[in-house]
């Protein structure tokens, strides 16, 4: 008989196996836990594989005390976050200045200056500004990576227990180890709020239920706890147990009796594959005989429960928080026989690991309980560090602009030079030394085209920069971690945003529940408390009747399919229906109340929207006051006291047994729960869902889809509530055929319930015994609160022409619900929704419809955009990029900086990403701006962005106002200074080609060294002191940002128009110079640099739109340092001659030759044709 036959016949036996999750009548399993693979699975165990040899990311079998050369084949478990070794730093840093042609440019100048034959003026005007910057670039990049290395010490330096065992049974102790000298097979114990070092099995905890709580916030960014399930096998064999195992003191047997098999380590933090092998099974517990399992006998009834001790059950499941199952021990399996004949270890039994028996690294432990657990991947190889990206040096578009236009002046400069050297005759042949000499003495003569004064003034300008939005007021607390791109946050046209957190405050509050006839709001919820207060008191007498014969409960007239009993609402009072939905509200979920160290009570749940029903049922009067996997207990009004006592009366406890539950997937759209009234025995069917897939699924009505539809465009998360009573027959007769469903193994691929898989045969006995004609009780109403000023924050960047796409790690429904809050989807706008999309004839129709509605709104999931990514991404990026919106759901970290690089590269246009989780720093870190916002989840967003922020709202100041005006600024800056050394270049040029072509400087030393410093920087530098509007037009008009996007400001035109600017003033100030020539070389160099200088000073006044105090000075200040110098360069000025009234006229005539036009132009420009800002002020 082969593998799939016998163990086929195994797990009827066994009959526990695997309980699969339920979505839209249909119960799934993941794809790695279908019936075949969990076989082979089993398999693989038993014939234990070998271990891996060093490779890294591959399966592994780890035993209990592994060795040590084990051990050393899988990485350290070391935190690296350094971008640089001892070793890199200087070669990287180099490269990273030097691969810009401008920076090259400027080094190879400075290097030709120690030529002699080549050397012109001071070596110091030439060296000592690039010097500067290097010096500055390379001490900011060693405080950063030093800064990181500190926090890498912090991280890898923390302090562990591990746990070894005595050489007595029942004792262990433990040793202190840093986190970097974990290694594989260790096992760990954690207290309450230590960081998860590794990724780890829980094999036991302090808890009797065996479960413990984490925050996964910087994992997946979401805030709720996460209900982590141990190893059954482990717990049952207590704290001394397990760290006896393999050490041969543990009562099972020698080394080898246990061992963990994993599978390669993935970036997917939801799902796990691996198996933990016990040689020889625990101890049954006192009691616990036998492998009892609900419906497994005849005897075994509803009404009659097992009396053995409830153990956990382990299998497969989406939401380890919502795992309740219908076994009530343990899924261990015992190995026999092999499909060879051969028999495996006797006694030997494998349980199935999923994600919910496994700790992720960067996770927190936040429960009390104290753990163990058993470390299978390190460093590497954790989930957070394969799901973080490495960080890049960023690079501003200002400055791969400048780039480029240095290669343009630079080629220019080239030409210039082979042109003059030409005229002059090519002595001594084209390919001489002389020519050659000729021709690199003019490109050092002309370097002045590009001057390296550029780099140092867009350096300080953007300190500056940072320094102004660090100290605005309107968004205090703001920090500049990237000095080098606020430019870049006035070209953004693509804002990626997280949504928990980000756009929310992930606040859940309930705001309506409405129920046909009535609906309630926030300010009548005091009338829910009372009809609710009314209706226990009056069922106060009637409880210990049922309890005395349940039977009563059950009398009514049973419908023709399969005994479920029929439900005559009539004309029930209010306060009955009150009850009802209030009380499938208080059990409907999958919250877990835990008491904090204080004593204090905290619900905890996979979603936040659960805990704010649930406290909202025990504020209008019923709590939830305990649960575990088996029981629910309501206490219905306050505790009441026994006077005498002391002691809490339980008669308004209300105790359910929880029979079955189908946790909500992103499919089904829905949760349920099967629940008995420990005091009546009534067993009832509770669901709540999407209203698209229970408006099918509910009796019918005329309400329910104009009410959702109502609470939506409010902006409220909407659930449908219903209910079903069933009969114990009934609950036996479901209970039987979906027990056979679970444990169905094909032996064929069409053999599996008629052709359907294990998990459909689930869905359909689901969908036929219990999700058809259920009673509408009522519809709520939750509102997630967003941050302070979302909406109007988003309409201000939409209207500056930015385009925002929500990426969330959340679910579809919420995040749909989100999109219709903040506004960014408008209303009435057609959302396109895209989900569980599985081939490329169905993605390929979705695309086609998007290419034509490009005005709507798309909603898609991970599972759909990575099939996207595969198979179509050039065609999704361009349809995408053309939508008004995108919301992109159930998304990874990785898919989030896959995304953002994807717009980057296919656009070329600036994204900015901004999120407050440490699931964000991968996409913070692949955007062009990072945005990182100190929040609830931490500041490891915040530290790894360029720029941090404490409220979303303050993007739009900082992008708006402060990017803009930083992006203006800085290319006034730029091409100001480059007409600053194209003018002088040009009256090189002519000089030189009037004095026979040769090589020689027209101004020399002190001059040019002066003429770059003292002479101009401070005037120039006042450029960025510049504004077109204030502050409150740039937010009143974000048109003016969408203007400034499309980079005209430097762009091509406007630079040809600087350099047509700089043609005319340099040959019109020497041509004129040299027709007033007098009687000396030196009359003409004294008034062509007079004139020179005054028409950069003009130059800078005519541009200057809003004046600031600084400008006049430095203006009067520069004027009055230049006539001083003037006394001390006797070797460049004749101060006889300086003084006389023929050099003031002279200068005069050729400054007003020079500038006059250019006024002229700009008055008759600002006229004709004005600036978008000129009509604003």
């Amino acid at each position: 008989m082969g593998l799939l036959d016998s163990s086929r016949g195994e797990e009827e036996q066994e009959g526990e196996e695997d309980l699969e999750t339920a979505e839209e009548g249909r119960m799934r399993l993941p794809e790695s836990f279908k019936p075949t693979t969990r076989l082979k699975l089993m398999k693989s165990s038993t014939t234990k594989p070998k271990s891996p040899k060093g490779t890294l990311h591959t399966s592994r079998t780890i035993p209990f005390r592994p060795s040590a050369s084990l051990q050393a084949k899988f990485p350290p478990n070391i935190v690296r976050n350094q971008k640089y070794s001892i070793f890199s730093f200087f070669p990287v840093v180099f490269y990273e200045q030097f691969k810009f042609f401008f920076n090259l440019y400027f080094l190879l100048v400075a290097l030709s200056q120690f030529v002699p034959e080549l050397k012109i003026g001071f070596i110091a005007t030439y060296i000592a500004p690039l010097a500067f910057v290097l010096t500055i670039t390379i001490g900011k990049e060693a405080y950063d990576d030093y800064k990181r290395n500190l926090r890498d010490r912090e991280a890898n330096g923390q302090k562990y227990l591990v746990v070894d065992s005595d050489n007595l049974p029942s004792h262990f102790s433990t040793r202190a180890l840093p986190s970097s000298s974990l290694l594989v097979g260790h096992l760990v114990r954690l207290q309450k709020n230590d960081r998860v070092p590794a990724d780890m099995v829980l094999l036991w905890t302090s808890d009797p239920s065996g479960t413990c709580f984490v925050r996964t916030d910087q994992l997946d960014g979401e805030t709720d706890w996460k209900m982590r399930i141990s190893v059954a096998e482990t717990q049952t064999l207590g704290e001394a147990g397990v760290a006896a195992l393999g050490s041969g003191n543990s009562g099972l047997g020698s080394s080898g009796e246990a061992e963990i098999y994993a599978d390669a380590p993935t970036k997917d933090i939801h799902t796990f594959i691996g198996t933990f092998t016990l040689n020889r099974p625990p101890p049954l517990l006192p009691g616990d005989d036998t492998t009892h399992i609900i419906g497994d006998d005849e005897d075994d009834s509803p009404s009659s429960p097992s009396q053995s001790t409830p153990m956990l059950s382990h299998r497969p499941s989406h939401n380890p928080l919502t795992d309740v199952p219908m076994t009530r021990t343990s899924s261990r399996k015992t190995l026999a026989e092999g499909e060879d004949g051969t028999r495996s270890t006797p006694g030997a039994t494998v349980s199935p690991l999923t994600a919910e028996n496994v700790l992720w690294a960067n996770t927190v432990l936040a429960s009390s309980a104290s753990i163990i657990g058993f470390v299978i991947y390190t460093g590497p190889e954790t989930r957070a560090v394969m799901n973080t990206s490495k960080a890049g040096t960023k690079v501003g578009l200002l400055e791969v602009e400048v780039n480029g236009l240095a290669k343009i002046l630079c080629t220019t400069t080239f030409l210039l030079s082979v042109v003059l050297v030409a005229l002059n005759g090519f002595r001594g042949g084209i390919f001489s030394q002389h020519t050659l000499v000729s021709v690199l003495r003019f490109l050092i003569l002309f370097s002045s085209i590009i001057p390296i004064s550029l780099r140092v003034n867009l350096d300080l300008g953007k300190s500056l920069y940072s320094h102004q939005i660090m100290t605005d007021s309107t968004i205090p607390n703001t920090i500049v971690r990237t000095s080098t791109l606020p430019e870049e946050l006035g070209r953004v046209e693509y804002l990626l945003s997280d949504k928990t957190g980000t756009l929310t405050r992930n606040e859940m509050e309930m705001r309506k529940l409405h129920m046909g006839t009535m609906s309630y709001g926030q300010d009548s919820m005091d009338e829910v408390s009372r009809q609710l207060a009314l209706a226990f008191a009056s069922t106060v007498g009637s409880e210990d009747t049922h309890a005395r014969n349940p039977s009563m409960s059950h009398t009514n007239s049973q419908s023709h399919g399969g005994g479920v009993i029929g439900v005559a609402r009539g004309r029930r009072d209010m306060s009955s229906r009150v009850r009802d939905v209030v009380q499938s509200l208080a059990l409907c979920h999958n919250v877990t109340p835990v008491t904090n160290d204080d004593g204090s009570v905290t619900y905890q749940a996979s979603s936040p929207d659960e805990v704010a029903i649930v406290t909202w049922t025990q504020s209008i009067g019923l709590t939830l006051v305990y649960r575990d996997r088996t029981k629910i207990v309501l206490r219905a009004g306050e505790p009441h006291h026994n006077p005498s006592s002391g002691s809490q009366e339980s008669q308004n406890l209300l105790t359910f047994d929880v029979l079955s539950l189908f946790p909500f997937t992103s499919e089904s759209k829905r949760m349920g729960i099967i629940v008995r009234d420990v005091g009546t025995g009534e067993i009832t069917f509770l669901l709540k869902g999407a209203d698209v897939v229970m408006s099918k699924i509910v009796q019918r009505n005329d309400w329910l889809d104009e009410e959702t539809g109502n609470m939506a465009r409010e902006g409220l998360r909407t659930l449908v509530v219903a209910r079903k009573k069933l009969s114990s027959s009934s609950w036996e007769a479901f209970e039987k055929a979906y027990h056979a469903a679970s444990t169905l193994v094909p032996t064929s691929a069409s053999d599996v319930g008629g052709g359907l898989t294990r998990a459909e045969a689930q869905a359909r006995v689901v969908a036929d015994h219990l999700e058809h004609d259920m009673e509408l009780l009522g519809l709520t109403g939750v509102e997630d609160r967003l941050q302070d000023e979302v909406r109007s924050t988003l309409e201000l960047l939409r209207n500056a022409g930015v385009k925002v796409w929500m990426l969330t790690g959340d679910k579809v429904e919420t995040a749909r619900c989100i999109a219709i809050s903040t506004k960014m989807v408008g209303r009435g706008q057609y959302i396109h929704e895209v989900a569980k999309v599985h081939t490329s004839d169905d993605m390929k129709s979705h695309l086609d419809f998007l290419q034509n509605k490009l005005d709507c709104c798309l909603v898609i999931d991970g599972e759909s955009l990575q099939l996207c990514l595969n198979l179509f991404k050039n065609e999704f990026v361009e349809i995408a990029t053309k939508l008004s919106a995108v919301v992109a759901c159930r998304c990874s970290p990785t898919q989030k900086a896959d995304i953002a690089r994807l717009i980057r590269a296919h656009t070329g246009k600036r994204v900015c990403c901004i999120g407050d989780g440490g699931n964000d720093v991968s996409m913070i870190q692949a955007a062009d701006v990072g945005v990182g916002i100190v929040g609830k989840e931490g500041k490891q967003a915040s530290l790894a962005a360029d720029f941090s922020v404490t409220q979303f709202s303050f993007l739009s100041t900082l992008l708006l106002w402060h990017g803009r005006l930083s992006y203006r600024r800085s290319a006034t800056l730029a091409q100001f200074v480059i007409h600053r050394g194209l003018i002088i270049s040009i009256m090189q040029a002519v000089f030189s080609a009037i004095f026979y072509f040769a090589p020689i400087a027209l101004y020399q030393g002190w001059l040019m060294a002066g003429y770059a410093t003292v002479y101009t920087m401070l005037p120039v530098f006042s450029l960025v002191l510049d504004r077109d509007v204030s502050r409150e037009t740039a937010l009143v008009y974000p048109e003016l940002y969408k203007e400034l996007v499309k980079g005209r400001v430097l762009g091509y035109k406007s630079f040809f128009e600087w350099v047509m600017i700089s043609v005319y003033q340099g040959a019109a100030i020497m041509i004129m110079s040299l027709v007033l020539f007098e009687t000396e070389f030196l009359h003409i160099v004294s008034i062509s640099f007079t004139a020179l200088v005054l028409n950069e000073l003009i130059m800078v006044a005519l541009e200057i739109t809003t004046w600031h105090t600084y400008m006049i000075v430095s203006e009067v200040v520069t004027l009055f340092f230049y006539v001083i110098s003037i006394a001390f360069l006797p070797e460049y000025f004749d101060l006889s001659f300086v003084v006389t009234p023929g050099f003031a006229w002279k200068v005069a005539v050729i400054v007003a030759i020079s500038a006059m036009p250019l006024w002229i132009v700009k008055v008759v420009k600002s006229r004709i044709a004005p600036a978008a800002s000129s009509k604003l002020l």
